[in-house]
């Protein structure tokens, strides 16, 4: 492999490479079949979407009320955006080098200079589509969970929240039109460019929405009233039977999840004009724009709680519907949050459009099982179909879990966050290890402060993985075990076990592979010009 790459590298030195192919970046080819599509305004609407950070934060309210408290939620955001940052930055710079859907595994591939490189990279590119399907599925679950607490609201004798058939209706209709709505969105160009501003535009203005509801309700009625400062600001609560310093760590994952998945423009960014400049800055945007409203609509709700005991003990199981219900009513509630699962879809459909481009590219690398089939880019739809109706099948399975029981599910969707996590320390580990001083840098470079950076993001990778595999008590039971961990564990035998049987013959050795690898050969050649 590493001949084959250097070969390609060799050709592409005595090559006619013009300045206009660094915006022309997949079209030097033909493995390019992908349209450019979106405008770098599009593809922050479509980032800021996919975080849907406030939102998250809202719908994760209990960890970082449990875990933590205010303290917690508020200046462990503050944390946790900073290292991001870090990531993001790190991530950004090699992305300008290097820029390709399969991202992260393809940069270990490039960087790993030993002959664990491509396992790592094959490993790498596993953990990272696994945590897009289980983020995908994290989604359609907690959809599921608010339209089922908003039927109890309107009907409070209703049993119906645990008919384990009826939930997985619903998840399964769910996967079922965020999968549909992708493959027919891209027959124009500008349907999925204008679908991703509008949702990022409404998901803003739902932003909104939500925080004046909350502030007029507490404000006008006299039987309500706002916490003090000293909670929202200094309130730390701890109703875990961990130490205070294991409890900041562990509640450190609501702001983590509400800040995850900031790589989805590396996975489309075949489809963005001018990748290696837009790319870096729109990981970067992504992050604070998600960081700011986030953290402006947890101070709202901290302020607008009513009882903390409800809230954190709610009979819809859902303690954000409970506070929004405190303070605006139930009939409100039901319209605010019918908004919200709406405004939900379209987020769906975005981080469903993202996991398909990191599908189809590992298909077209030779990764995943049925590869020459499932690397088909469909010409009258201009998406790849069959990658998308294929990664819906899987989603679909974890709603089958509903049949057995709801912890399984959960266990499933929460080792997103830490899949995730893992696949964006891999590729700055190998630039802390063996460097890059043989890559060319692109137009977004780190310069001195890389290897701080680096460190920076790769520690917090470390650490929060650790902490976000803990169980919910020092002495776990069933109930309080942290399931994630097998979850994970059972999907790299599975990942070990198709490198076997595919991927140490095929992975990277494709056709598409290969023009991969010449392209990006052709944009290292011209950064040495």
């Amino acid at each position: 492999m590493d001949q084959d790459k250097s070969s390609m590298m060799e050709k592409t030195g005595s090559s006619a490479i013009s300045s206009h192919d660094i915006d022309d970046l997949g079209t030097i080819s033909d493995v390019q079949p992908l349209s450019r599509k979106f405008s770098p305004l599009s593809m922050l609407a479509l980032s800021f979407s996919v975080l849907g950070t406030w939102a998250t934060f809202a719908v994760d309210l209990s960890n970082g009320l449990t875990n933590g408290g205010p303290i917690t939620i508020l200046y462990g955001l503050l944390l946790v955006t900073f290292c991001n940052l870090c990531v993001a930055l790190s991530l950004g710079e090699l992305c300008s080098m290097m820029p390709t859907a399969l991202g992260q595994a393809y940069w270990v591939s490039r960087l790993w200079k030993s002959s664990l490189g491509r396992f790592v990279s094959y490993s790498c590119a596993w953990i990272n589509v696994f945590g897009w399907w289980t983020l995908a599925a994290s989604q359609n679950a907690f959809m599921t969970e608010i339209i089922l607490g908003l039927k109890m609201m309107s009907d409070e004798n209703w049993t119906g929240t645990n008919i384990g058939w009826l939930k997985f209706v619903i998840y399964f209709s769910i996967t079922l039109v965020m999968t549909f709505s992708n493959v027919i969105a891209c027959r124009k160009d500008w349907i999925l460019r204008w679908f991703n501003n509008l949702v990022g535009l409404w998901f803003g203005g739902e932003f909104i929405l939500f925080s004046l509801a909350l502030l007029i309700a507490v404000g006008v009625k006299s039987n309500l009233s706002f916490q003090p400062p000293s909670f929202v600001f200094g309130k730390w609560i701890n109703d875990t039977e961990w130490r205070d310093g294991v409890t900041w760590f562990i509640g450190l994952v609501q702001s983590a999840y509400g800040l995850t998945a900031f790589d989805a423009v590396i996975h489309m960014i075949e489809e963005l004009p001018s990748p290696q400049k837009n790319g870096p800055r729109v990981l970067w945007l992504s992050i604070v724009s998600g960081a700011v409203s986030g953290g402006i609509f947890m101070i709202v709700c901290l302020f607008s709680i009513q009882s903390l005991e409800d809230v954190l003990d709610p009979t819809s199981g859902l303690p954000f519907v409970e506070l929004v219900r405190q303070t605006v009513g139930p009939q409100g509630t039901i319209a605010l949050f019918s908004i919200f699962v709406c405004n939900m879809l379209g987020q769906g459909i975005s981080i469903t459009t993202t996991a398909s481009r990191l599908t189809w590219g590992f298909a077209r690398d030779g990764g995943i099982p049925f590869s020459n089939y499932l690397m088909h880019v469909d010409a009258y739809w201009k998406v790849p179909a069959r990658a998308l109706w294929a990664q819906g099948a899987i989603i679909s399975l974890v709603g089958v879990l509903y049949f057995f029981t709801d912890a399984a599910v959960e266990a499933v969707v929460s080792v997103s966050t830490v899949a995730l996590t893992i696949s964006y320390a891999l590729p700055i580990f190998a630039v802390v290890i063996f460097g890059m001083s043989d890559i060319p840098p692109g137009p977004f470079c780190l310069g001195r402060l890389r290897p701080i950076i680096n460190w920076v993001g790769l520690i917090y990778c470390c650490v929060t993985t650790v902490f976000f595999l803990f169980p919910g008590s020092p002495s776990p039971t069933t109930v309080t075990m942290n399931w994630a961990i097998v979850v994970f564990g059972a999907m790299l035998v599975v990942a070990t076990g198709f490198w076997f049987t595919k991927g140490k013959g095929s992975y990277l050795r494709t056709d598409g592979a290969m023009g991969e690898i010449f392209r990006a050969a052709q944009l290292e050649a011209l950064h040495r010009q």
